[in-house]
């Protein structure tokens, strides 16, 4: 059996394919188009290791600005999805080099 099957729902009787129940497949919560960049902090589906979280940024300048921000903060991270991970919590210096390049930043989440 493929992944081209379909699976019938008893309850409300719609159509799934098995990819789009597939467990842990989350998406990134949707960015509002306001020019604002949101420096983040997350803990969330990471086996408690915390990642500063940037969002927000031009799809063109995120590889350039992750690599910046891990060579400034001393530490690993990833560009996916026009998202940048920073491994540990470096929100204040994260959200400093942001405004010394000129974005508006703002500190979201807790």
């Amino acid at each position: 059996m493929g992944e081209s099957r379909r699976v019938y729902s008893t309850a409300e009787g719609d159509l799934r394919t098995p990819a789009d129940r597939k467990p842990g497949r989350r998406t990134a919560p949707p960015t509002p188009g306001d020019g604002i960049v949101r420096v983040s902090r997350e803990t969330s589906g990471r086996r408690g290791k915390t990642v500063t979280v940037v969002r927000g940024l031009p799809p063109r300048d995120v590889s350039e600005v992750a690599s910046d921000l891990k060579r400034r903060c001393g530490s690993g991270g990833a560009a996916k999805d026009d998202v940048v991970e920073i491994q540990g919590d470096h929100r204040a210096k994260v959200a400093a080099c942001l405004e010394a390049q000129g974005y508006r930043v703002k500190l979201a989440g807790g």
